[in-house]
This record gives structure tokens, C-alpha cells and sequence, in this order.
């Protein structure tokens, strides 16, 4: 759905007022993306302090990327209907009261709704953001301001980790929920005194209701699903096929009213496009792909690698330092050659780099684990940037809002979907590794009987023993992740090619 909001006309912001005005929306994005990593490193500390599992722990994160997903196709009629501005404020509120409860939440349950609450009012912040930073900054200055905007995507998701990381160990896992309402506060206090001027007229526009819950729908069955499908055995659970039944069905109901609604939420006739789709396709598959190992990486670095939060958040957001730097060549470089070479190398790189990480051992250092993920960074800015240009370069000038809300949306939900997967992947492979393993360590009893000689007892020997299968098994499971993750890099590396070569380049500055 597009919208657009009627700006009336003001005296426009200068001088210090202007960039402070910037400075405060890019803070209100950089405290929505940061959100989105922070608690990747955290997972381990959420499960144990609320006495859950981890596959459970990892609700947290992708609770909230659903919600934000689902939210983000309403900005355009959130924002014409109350305005731009209200709209921000509102939200930055917001965010911020469901974030002080995210931290006063003492159960999972508790937790992952105020998360679903923290995304649905996180969703509209980063669109809006732009949005206004363009509309307050004249057109001559209006580089400078989306590429703040910018840095500040690209920072948060370095930054998140190791803040994550830190408050962990030194003040508890509460503190990346409450550290957000100062900021929280500030933004919207500072926003409604500066930018209400440039509040416009008001739009009464109709809402896809049905296309709406029909979306929750299917999206919500398809996400529980898979967070639950391990704990209740699958298909074996009646609970599992009610879900699977109501996402097939729910799916199919969506796709049939959003083609056949004069007014849908979310406009799939953008994929009657061959380079959109195809751009599309390759984004959800590396973004999944990308978002998985992400996610997994702490994790297993804290539960068995021995790290605390943060030395696993440090490790993690080595891969932002180069992309910081490569970005504004990949920039430079979409927009003066044919991008899909450009969006094949970010990928394959991407994949290559994760292919290698398959190959780990549990004795690994730390610089072995992170410089791989720093050099990763390279292709991140080659994958993103000229893809995105792709993508909004195959639709129609009048359809740029739409696809791009649409492609946000894929986005993210393919990386709550690969969160879920890759969690539930992880330890069913590792389970199977240690029934492999545990066939052939010690079958003759010579490592027991070498260990109990040695003055050790038979229960520690045997404790011993165990141990080392069980990390051998983890091992063997993550590098098999990685592999796979790698896999799906390479497929959405050549997928890009289905794409026409462009005949235009696009203007991405409203793209989120």
C-alpha cells in the first residue's frame, strides 16, 4: 500500500537547528536497527535468567522481526491517516514504554509479547525517519542527510552486539531493553518541539482489513511452527498440523484477496516484474542465510567455545568494520555499471566466506572466528546497495513504494524464518552427531581404562568422555549450518541472473 501525506507548507529548519533535527532522527533509526542485533548476543543470558532453553531464547529476536515485518506495509496509511510526524513521536513512545517492559519481563511469555509490541511500534520508525529527513533538509543538502541516515543503518548492527554483549556481563540482559527509553524519550520530546511544523494535511484512506488479517495470520501459524515444531516432535503434534494447516490455508486465502482487492495492503502485482521478483528472490535467500549464521554464531560461542557476551559480541561485529568502508564504493559503483556483477560477487563472496567457516575446530582462537566474519564484511554493501537499486529499478515509478515496502517485508520475515530454522537445525544435528560419535569413541574401553590408571574416577573419566563428544558433536553441527548457509549464498548468487539487465538506474532514497 502507498500513501502519501499532504506537507504544508513552513519555514523550513537552518543551520545547527537542521542538523540537530537530523542528528535526532538518526538516532531514532539507529535505535530501531540496533534493537534488531543487540539481543543476538544475549540469547544464552535471556534463556538462563528465565530458565528456558535457548531454541526458546532465540523468541526474542524473531517475535520482534515478524512484527516489524508485518507493520511495515501499514506505514503509508499509518502516516496519512494521523500524520508523519504524530506518527514518529507516537511510535518513538512507544517503543520505548514497550521496551522498559521487555526488561521488567520475568517469564518468556511476558517477554516475547512486549517484543511483538517493541516491533510493531519499532516497525514504522525507520521509514519515517528517512521520510522526514528528506522532507525537512532542502534538495541540495538532502545527500548529506540520507547519508547520516545511512551510517547509522550500517553502525547500529556493528554496535549492537558488543553493547549487547557488555550490559550482559556487567549489569545483566534487562539493560538492552531499558537503555532505550532515554533515547526513546529525547527523540520524541525533540521531534514533536522541532518537526511539527511540517505535520501535513490529513488523509482518510480505506485499510485492507481482511488482506491484514489474513497476513497475521498465516504469517503468525507459519512462525510458531517452526519455533515449536522441535519441542512438540513435529508432525507427530496435533498442535504442529493446526499450524500447518492454518498457514497453507491462510496463505492461499491472502495471496487470492491481495490480487483481487481494489485497495490491498500489499500490492503483489510488483512481481509481475521479472527483475524484481528476481531481485527479491535473491534477497530473501542471502538475507535468510546471512541473518541464520548471525544469529547462531553467539550463540554457540557462548555455550561452548567458552565466551562471555562480550567477546562473542565482539567477535560478531567485526563483519560491520569493513562493510562501513566498502559501502560507499559499492554505491558509487551501482550506479555506473550493470549491478547484478556486483550483487553476484557480494554474494558469492558472502558465501564463500561462509563456506569456509565450515570447516572450524573446537580448539579454534579467537581471531580464527573473527577474521573470517570481519573479511565477510566486504561483500555485505555489494549485496545490498545495488540489489535494492535493482529491485526498485524493474517496477514502475508509482509502484516504488509498494515494492519497496514489500521487499522490506520479505526481508525480514526470511530472516525470522531462518532464525527458527537454523536454531531447530542446529540441535537436531548435533543430537545426531552425538549418537554418531558415541559408536565410535572409545568402543574398546582403552581411553576409560587409560583415564581411571591415571588416578582419575570412573564417573570423571566417564564425564570426561562425554564432554568431549558433546563438543565435538556441536562442532561437527555448526560447520554443517555453515555449510548449508553457504549453499543457499551460492543459489542466491546465481539467481540474480533470472533478472533483465536494467534500463534505468533508480532512485532508492525512499527505500528502507
Amino acid at each position: 500500500m502507498s500513501a502519501h501525506v499532504v506537507a504544508a507548507q513552513t519555514k523550513p529548519l537552518e543551520g545547527g537547528a537542521l542538523w540537530l533535527a537530523a542528528l535526532m532522527l538518526a538516532a531514532a533509526n539507529f535505535l530501531v536497527v540496533l534493537d534488531t542485533t543487540i539481543a543476538n548476543v544475549s540469547v544464552p543470558n535471556i534463556a538462563g535468567g528465565l530458565a528456558v532453553s535457548a531454541s526458546q531464547g532465540t523468541y526474542v529476536i524473531t517475535s520482534y522481526a515478524v512484527a516489524e515485518a508485518i507493520i511495515v506495509p501499514l506505514t503509508g496509511w499509518l502516516a496519512a491517516r494521523f500524520g508523519t510526524v504524530r506518527l514518529f513521536v507516537v511510535s518513538m513512545l512507544l517503543f520505548g514504554l514497550f521496551s522498559v517492559l521487555c526488561g521488567f519481563a520475568n517469564s518468556i511469555e511476558l517477554l516475547v509479547l512486549f517484543r511483538v509490541l517493541q516491533g510493531l511500534a519499532g516497525g514504522p520508525l525507520m521509514p519515517m525517519s528517512q521520510t522526514l529527513l528528506q522532507q525537512i533538509f532542502p534538495k541540495e543538502k538532502a545527500g548529506a542527510a540520507i547519508g547520516l541516515w545511512s551510517m547509522t543503518t550500517l553502525v547500529a548492527p556493528i554496535m549492537g552486539p558488543i553493547l549487547g554483549g557488555y550490559l550482559c556481563d556487567q549489569v545483566g540482559w534487562s539493560w538492552i531493553f531499558f537503555i532505550n527509553a532515554p533515547l526513546a524519550i529525547t527523540c520524541s520530546y525533540f521531534g514533536w518541539q522541532m518537526l511539527k511544523r511540517f505535520e501535513g494535511k490529513l488523509i482518510k484512506l480505506p485499510v485492507d482489513a481482511v488482506g491484514l488479517a489474513l497476513l497475521i495470520a498465516w504469517v503468525a501459524a507459519l512462525q510458531l511452527m517452526l519455533d515449536e515444531g522441535k519441542n512438540l516432535d513435529w508432525f507427530s503434534s496435533p498442535e504442529i498440523v493446526i499450524l500447518a494447516i492454518i498457514a497453507v490455508i491462510g496463505f492461499a486465502a491472502f495471496m487470492i484477496w491481495e490480487m483481487t482487492a481494489s485497495n490491498p495492503i500489499v500490492n503483489l502485482r510488483v512481481f509481475r516484474h521479472r527483475g524484481y521478483w528476481a531481485s527479491v528472490l535473491t534477497i530473501s535467500l542471502a538475507f535468510g542465510s546471512f541473518f541464520g549464521a548471525t544469529v547462531l554464531t553467539p550463540q554457540w560461542l557462548q555455550s561452548y567455545m567458552g565466551y562471555t557476551a562480550t567477546q562473542a559480541g565482539y567477535a560478531t561485529a567485526m563483519s560491520g568494520i569493513l562493510a562501513v568502508i566498502a559501502a560507499p564504493i559499492a554505491a558509487q559503483m551501482s550506479t555506473k555499471m550493470d549491478p547484478r556483477p556486483l550483487v553476484f560477487f557480494g554474494v558469492m563472496w558472502l558465501g564463500g566466506v561462509t563456506l569456509f567457516r565450515s570447516f572450524g575446530t573446537s580448539d579454534m582462537g579467537f581471531w580464527q572466528v573473527a577474521l573470517p566474519l570481519l573479511f565477510q564484511g566486504v561483500g555485505m554493501p555489494f549485496f545490498f546497495v545495488p540489489l535494492t537499486g535493482l529491485a526498485m529499478a524493474s517496477v514502475e515509478t508509482e509502484e516504488m513504494a509498494s515494492a519497496a515496502g514489500l521487499m522490506s517485508f520479505l526481508r525480514t520475515l526470511s530472516g525470522a524464518f531462518a532464525t527458527s530454522l537454523v536454531t531447530t537445525s542446529w540441535e537436531d544435528k548435533a543430537s545426531y552427531n552425538r549418537a554418531e560419535l558415541s559408536g565410535f569413541v572409545d568402543s574398546t574401553g582403552q581411553v576409560l581404562q587409560g583415564l581411571t590408571q591415571s588416578g582419575m574416577s570412573a564417573e570423571t573419566a566417564r564425564g570426561m568422555i562425554d564432554q568431549l563428544v558433546q563438543s565435538q558433536s556441536i562442532m561437527l553441527s555448526t560447520n554443517q549450518i555453515f555449510w548449508l548457509s553457504g549453499l543457499s549464498f551460492v543459489i542466491a548468487a546465481c539467481a540474480i541472473w533470472l533478472a533483465p539487465r536494467p534500463t534505468k538506474v533508480a532512485d532508492t532514497s525512499n527505500v528502507h
